[in-house]
């Protein structure tokens, strides 16, 4: 991902908007979850995704038109579903891998097709990566292979990296 091409604030409309597509996404309502009554949102547009930031952080983006909390908005990453993954799924993952079910440990929570997951490593329980699910937690829990979750935003992508700079 290169620079930011373009930062601006959004006006109240389209932020509305914004912000009500990701509540429903989330199942929370974002105002409440960051305890703010207003929330000023900025787009910034690099070549890869836009970024939106919350009150001057970066706490979700939209990449190839799916919204995503950032690896930074730890109180959306505190509410979402947990798998944790092996260390020797973790370099895969922080690659860009989809999450596979061989490395999965252990499975928090309860989602179903299409909800936002966030990995984690089982050593330190750092976030690695927030994944959109293929199938549902319980389908989840009794697969020993395949496919589980595509990979949207991970730790080192090119989007954490510009994360980094701002």
């Amino acid at each position: 991902m290169s620079e930011i091409k373009h930062r601006s604030f959004l006006r109240e409309k389209e932020a509305a908007q914004l912000l009500d597509e990701f509540s429903k996404k989330l199942k929370v309502d974002i105002k409440q979850l960051l305890e703010a009554k207003k929330l000023d949102v900025e787009v910034a547009e690099t070549a890869g995704a836009k970024i939106f930031f919350l009150n001057g952080k970066p706490l979700i983006a939209n990449i190839k038109d799916v919204l995503v909390p950032t690896l930074l908005f730890d109180k959306a990453l505190q509410l979402l579903p947990r798998i944790t993954v092996n260390m020797g799924a973790v370099p895969h993952i922080c690659n860009g891998a989809d999450l596979m079910a061989p490395g999965i440990v252990k499975i928090e929570g309860d989602f179903n097709k299409s909800d936002y997951v966030l990995v984690a490593d089982e050593r330190h329980q750092k976030p690695l990566a927030i994944v959109i699910a293929l199938t549902d937690s319980q389908t989840a829990h009794n697969l020993q292979r395949g496919k589980i979750c595509i990979n949207t935003h991970y730790v080192g992508d090119s989007l954490w990296n510009q994360l980094k700079k701002t």
